[in-house]
């Protein structure tokens, strides 16, 4: 069945379940996504994935700075909606305006709620160590990644990077949304309340926890370098220059934290770390080996 849908979303994570919606032939009567912001050197105002993937199918865009008003309430009540879908949208949703759609408002979320609620769940599961995430649809209510799930699909971590895991998610959820919204106008869903006593909360990773500790165990700082890649990117320095590092692999070895070994692994509190994939400021991402020949380091010299 056909439904009348508004999509609230910003980034490329937003696209492919807009994508899924009209391809699926959902309505999409309105798009809600951030104004252009001024951005690069130049400061030229930019559009969001989002903002830019609606425009070419020629749907309606609406970029309102609050949702928080009379006129906007009006706004959206006039699109006769039978659902709101949000991805990744960046705006509060008041209440009143979350009533509005006949069945609701619905949000795509990357995690395995109630863990992982907020802002960088995907990032906070690789760096916990956490075996398993997933993508969750979930009725939105007035808290914070709190309202009753409707659909999930869980997936393994393994060895994957956040843009790994961030892009395999995005296309699941695509598709999870679109049997989800069609279950719901079906009757056929079973919502599920989240447990309050099992909620974790997913900070937004700040810029003085991305340099790497050589001090802490090899095995954690392989999970924030996961966690981090490829950005905003856990970083080294070297002969004064910020390293990125965004792949590496636990070794055995030992010395002191930082040091570079023999084998150009580097020894952490516990364990080394064999680097895979870096990047230098201002140039493209190489393998390790291309890194150790270009950049004069040298066995016994240490990182900071």
């Amino acid at each position: 069945m056909t439904l009348r849908l508004a999509f609230m979303g910003t980034p490329d994570f937003a696209v492919p379940t807009l994508a899924e919606l009209v391809s699926a032939g959902h309505e999409i009567s309105c798009v809600y996504t951030p104004a252009p912001r001024p951005k690069g050197r130049g400061m030229a105002e930019v559009k969001s994935p989002v903002h830019v993937f609606a425009e070419s199918l020629g749907i309606s865009v609406r970029t309102p700075a609050t949702l928080k008003s009379e006129t906007e309430e009006n706004a959206l009540a006039e699109l006769d909606l039978d659902a709101a879908i949000i991805v990744a949208y960046g705006l509060i949703l008041p209440k009143v305006i979350l009533d509005i759609p006949r069945l609701g408002c619905f949000n795509l979320h990357a995690s395995l709620l109630p863990r992982w609620r907020g802002a960088a769940p995907i990032q906070r599961a690789i760096m916990a160590g956490d075996a398993e995430t997933g993508i969750m649809v979930m009725r939105m209510d007035e808290g914070l990644d709190t309202g009753p799930v409707l659909m999930s699909k869980k997936v393994e971590i393994g060895r994957k990077t956040a843009g790994a895991l961030h892009d395999e998610l995005a296309q699941l959820g695509a598709n999870l949304t679109v049997r989800a919204i069609s279950s719901l106008e079906q009757g056929a869903i079973d919502e599920q309340t989240q447990d309050e006593s099992a909620a974790t909360y997913a900070k937004k990773i700040s810029r003085n926890e991305t340099k790497l500790n050589w001090a802490l165990p090899a095995s954690e700082l392989d999970r924030k370098i996961r966690g981090l890649s490829p950005s905003p990117g856990a970083w080294f320095e070297a002969k004064g220059e910020r390293i990125k590092l965004l792949f590496a692999e636990v070794s055995e070895g030992t010395g002191s934290p930082g040091e570079i070994l023999t084998d150009h692994s580097i020894a952490c509190g516990e364990g080394t770390l064999k680097l895979i994939k870096v990047q230098r400021a201002g140039r493209a991402a190489i393998d390790a080996g291309d890194f150790w020949r270009g950049f004069s380091l040298n066995p016994g010299e240490n990182m900071t």
